[in-house]
């Protein structure tokens, strides 16, 4: 019977969730947002991000810290927040950080560099009849 072995997996789980999370909601407070940013990358919280990246926007000289952030970004990072961004830029609420992402990606990244990137053809089909 190994019930009881899966049980304490999922409880072990559900634990070192809860755990991310609090870590997560403390990175936010401090304004550590580049640790913020790869965390909700990693738990796959899109709606996480686009707080992280609001939460940049709001801050003096937002745009200039929001690029010194996703810069930053691993490859497989900015190709996670390349996904995400073009589910928000389809909502008029969020479509202004998907913008100021999508900006500082074109920006920053080498076209070739892009070309690179897991889902860029779908990515610029969705953008452009929104953008």
């Amino acid at each position: 019977d190994v019930t009881e072995i899966e049980e304490k997996e999922a409880q072990a789980k559900q634990e070192e969730q809860i755990m991310k999370e609090q870590e997560l909601s403390n990175l936010l407070h401090e304004k550590r947002y580049l640790k913020a940013l790869g965390l909700a990358i990693s738990l796959d919280r899109p709606h996480t991000v686009l707080t992280v990246v609001k939460a940049i926007l709001r801050e003096p000289e937002g745009r200039k810290r929001l690029e010194e952030n996703i810069v930053r970004l691993r490859k497989d990072q900015k190709e996670a927040v390349l996904a995400f961004l073009v589910t928000w830029n389809t909502n008029s609420r969020n479509c202004h950080e998907a913008q100021a992402v999508m900006e500082t990606l074109l920006k920053h990244e080498a076209p070739d560099s892009l070309l690179q990137f897991s889902g860029i053809k779908p990515a610029v089909e969705s953008l452009l009849p929104y953008t």
